[in-house]
């Protein structure tokens, strides 16, 4: 056994032992999860932690898609790509570049699957049963009453439940496509040699991710997407600046493109589209990427007999308090939020268990929800934007500071990019923001904490912060809005009242 093998059986190990056994199931329980991802384990041991008997069900690996094929993963291949490519602009900072500036694939996967592995524990069936208390369950879930779930031949019956069975990528319907064979999330991290030519299909945030990384990683990328841009639902100066930063890196794009058909030929696959710019195009590559958008996991698992209802396309039909059509049974993640965040999933599980629980009023509209494009730069939203405003007829004052003006960046070399600031037009209430940097996530909490806190542009103005940082643009932000307070007339009464002292 190779070590990447090695450190994937460690995975396996922790998080799905061969020999686990299922317990007896208790006469009821308080509450049933059907699910181990984000979502599921959070109100699993949310719940337990409270006192209530819960079982926890999962048919394949505990910890869902952020450990097994989402964040953790590619945050690690992020952070190898990220030092593959300042190495490589080593002569830029004055520092002759080694041999860390020639990428190995190879090794930046088995560093991946290190951490993954590392990190499994956290989420283990183990960690749930014997430090939690927690009944775990493994096997297909589905409902055989309204308050009765069935998994590998044991019924649990409960009080309440919550759905937490996540999303998976869906595949667009292009001609050939499943013939010829394609990656998602679920399947491209256990790649172990460099694909050499790869395609992605869809230039979201996924798309845009992956693409990157792998062409910082050796990997020659062509990312085909069916709008004018990149990061459709981001503000489009936000967009650019990350569509910049693929190129810059070697990513080809085909934008505003319709795909035909994927072929196999020899050993290559062929992508056959049409875009503006080429008209009938082909592209050959060995391996293809899918990153199209999420499918809600809703078959299969008994929602007709619970009285579940739920829509193919959108999942899970919820209530703004997560209820479903079934008031026993409760949905929370990606199987009926807009929000496919696990930061979101874990978020809304807390809401969900008060309200299945102890007859909570929590409301999911409440929340404010930052998201972040981990590119490089970043590029991090939360509030409304622009756009959502003038829909809505909300009128806004938007402040925005380069980041060529902050000291920090320009020390860096990451002056590509801005903080702007949106706050209801009159007063100095922030409402919403984005933020393209280098660590635009952490800055973007910053702004998050202002909204949930209602902290004001005056008072950010008024915060002293560490010199220098980048954050400090979002001061500079806030000065903006202080000098638009100083009126004509409020100046030259100043300038009179500084007259008369000399």
């Amino acid at each position: 056994m190779n070590p990447v093998d090695a450190h994937d059986q460690a995975l396996l190990d922790e998080v799905r032992p061969s020999e686990w056994r299922n317990p007896e199931p208790r006469s009821r329980y308080n509450l049933v999860v059907l699910g181990g991802g984000t979502a599921g384990l959070v109100s699993a041991a949310v719940a337990a932690g409270l006192g209530a008997r819960v079982a926890l069900v999962e048919r394949d690996r505990l910890g869902g898609d952020c450990l097994n094929t989402g964040c953790v993963p590619s945050k690690a291949l992020i952070r190898a790509g990220r030092l593959a490519v300042e190495a490589q602009r080593a002569a830029a900072l004055a520092i002759p570049p080694g041999e860390a500036a020639r990428p190995a694939f190879r090794a930046a996967m088995e560093r991946m699957r290190k951490i993954r592995a590392s990190i499994a524990p956290h989420d283990s069936a183990r960690r749930f049963r014997d430090e939690l208390g927690i009944d775990v369950f493994r096997g297909d879930g589905s409902f055989v009453a309204s308050d009765t779930l069935e998994v590998a031949g044991a019924r649990l019956r409960f009080r309440r439940a919550i759905l937490a069975t996540g999303a998976r990528a869906a595949a667009p319907p292009i001609d050939g496509l499943a013939g010829a064979g394609f990656l998602t999330n679920e399947t491209v991290f256990s790649l172990t040699a460099n694909p050499g030519r790869l395609a992605v299909i869809g230039g979201g945030p996924i798309g845009c991710e992956l693409a990157q990384t792998f062409a910082r990683l050796g990997v020659a990328v062509t990312i085909f997407e069916v709008g004018a841009h990149l990061l459709e639902r981001e503000d489009a100066d936000a967009a650019a600046i990350v569509q910049r930063a693929l190129l810059r890196d070697g990513v080809r794009l085909v934008l505003g493109c319709r795909i035909r058909s994927v072929a196999r030929a020899a050993a290559a696959k062929l992508v056959h589209y049409e875009s503006p710019e080429d008209g009938a195009g082909v592209v050959a590559v060995d391996e293809v990427l899918v990153a199209a958008g999420r499918a809600p996991n809703v078959e299969a698992i008994g929602l007709e007999a619970a009285g579940v209802a739920y829509h193919a396309g959108r999942g899970i039909e919820v209530d703004d308090r997560l209820r479903t059509t079934n008031p026993r049974i409760f949905a929370v993640g990606d199987c009926c939020m807009a929000w496919k965040f696990t930061h979101a999933a874990d978020a809304a599980a807390k809401i969900a268990v008060q309200n299945a629980l102890f007859f909570g009023r929590k409301k999911l509209s409440s929340l404010v929800m930052p998201w972040c494009t981990y590119t490089d730069p970043e590029l991090a939203h939360v509030g409304i934007s622009e756009r959502d405003a003038a829909a809505r007829g909300i009128a806004l004052d938007t402040y925005t500071v380069a980041l060529e003006a902050n000291d920090r960046a320009v020390c860096d070399g990451e002056e590509d990019g801005f903080v702007r600031v949106h706050v209801r037009r009159g007063t100095d209430r922030v409402v919403g923001a984005t933020v393209v940097a280098s660590h635009g996530g952490e800055i973007v909490s910053l702004l998050t904490t202002a909204i949930t806190a209602r902290i004001g542009l005056g008072k950010l103005a008024a915060t002293i912060f560490p010199y220098p940082t980048q954050s400090e643009a979002v001061k500079a932000v806030a000065n903006a809005y202080l000098r638009t307070r100083l009126t004509p007339t409020l100046k030259r009464l100043l300038e009179r009242f500084l007259s008369a002292m000399r």
